[in-house]
Formats: C-alpha cells, structure tokens, sequence
C-alpha cells in the first residue's frame, strides 16, 4: 500500500475567512480599547502583536487565531467571552440585505 503524502495549507476551495464576523470582532475590541483609554499600539504591545496588526483586526481585515482572542482579551483586562458576546450583537443587528420586490 502506497502511503499519501500530506499536504501543507487548506484544501482548494475551502473559505476560512468571513468578512461579517471579522468587522464585528474588529468592532468589539475597538470598542473595549476606546473605552478603556487605551492606545492601539499600547493594546498591540500588551496583546504581544505587531501594531499594524492590531489595526487590520479592527478594520476587519485579519480574522484572529483563538489563542490570539485570548492575549487581546488580556490585554484589555476582560474575558475572551465578553468580547465574543458583543461580536455576536454586532453580527445580529448588522443591517440585511433587502429583498427586491
């Protein structure tokens, strides 16, 4: 039997990446940072990240890693939960697209 050689990366056609929640993460950790008083650089340093990172997360460019949510969460001195709960508001009150008539 010939054995399959494994290979690196996802397979084609695969989509890992979801603008929506992305946004609304962005949104929710933007939010918690503003509140706090917090710079963005100051938040990348605590979180461990490369500032311009930070900034593609609260744009929604970058969707983070879990093991990520948890540091930015840290960082931000709250549970990855409170942040995940308000990402899941965000994605719920996003406007719909509407039906055309």
């Amino acid at each position: 039997m010939q054995k399959r050689s494994i290979q690196r990366g996802r397979p084609p056609g695969s989509k890992t990446f979801e603008a929506k929640s992305a946004l609304a993460f962005g949104a929710s950790v933007r939010k918690a940072r503003t509140a706090q008083g917090v710079a963005q650089e100051t938040l990348a340093n605590l979180a461990g990240i490369e500032r311009s990172h930070m900034g593609k997360i609260e744009r929604g460019v970058h969707m983070p890693t879990l093991a990520l949510i948890i540091r930015i969460a840290r960082a931000l001195n709250c549970s990855a939960t409170v942040l995940i709960a308000d990402t899941e508001k965000r994605m719920d009150v996003a406007p719909k697209a509407r039906s055309s008539r």
